[in-house]
């Protein structure tokens, strides 16, 4: 095997931490971004009391109306955790399995 070849198949395995944490970031962010849509659209409380049904626990919260500022800070502060904890993610396992 070629050297250029031996460097290509062993970073081949070896995921960028920038792409990490863009990955985890939307995931999060986006998990976020769909509660806040439910919120907005009142079935928010719905799902939970089904949730909580399906789980055989009673009913123990409510949830508020939306407020824009709120969701907004919340969706900035999950995505913005997202990538850090992507992006360690990603540079931790390069530096485990080098």
């Amino acid at each position: 095997m070629l050297k250029e070849e031996l460097v290509e198949t062993e970073n081949a395995h070896m995921p960028n931490p920038n792409k990490a944490g863009l990955v985890v970031a939307a995931l999060i962010g986006g998990w976020h971004l769909v509660w806040a849509a439910l919120v907005a659209a009142g079935w928010a409380q719905p799902l939970i009391d089904f949730i909580f049904w399906a789980h055989m626990i009673g009913p123990v919260c409510v949830i508020v109306p939306s407020h824009a500022v709120a969701a907004g800070a919340r969706l900035l502060t999950t995505f913005c955790l997202g990538y850090v904890f992507g992006f360690v993610g990603g540079s931790l396992w390069n530096k485990l399995h080098r």
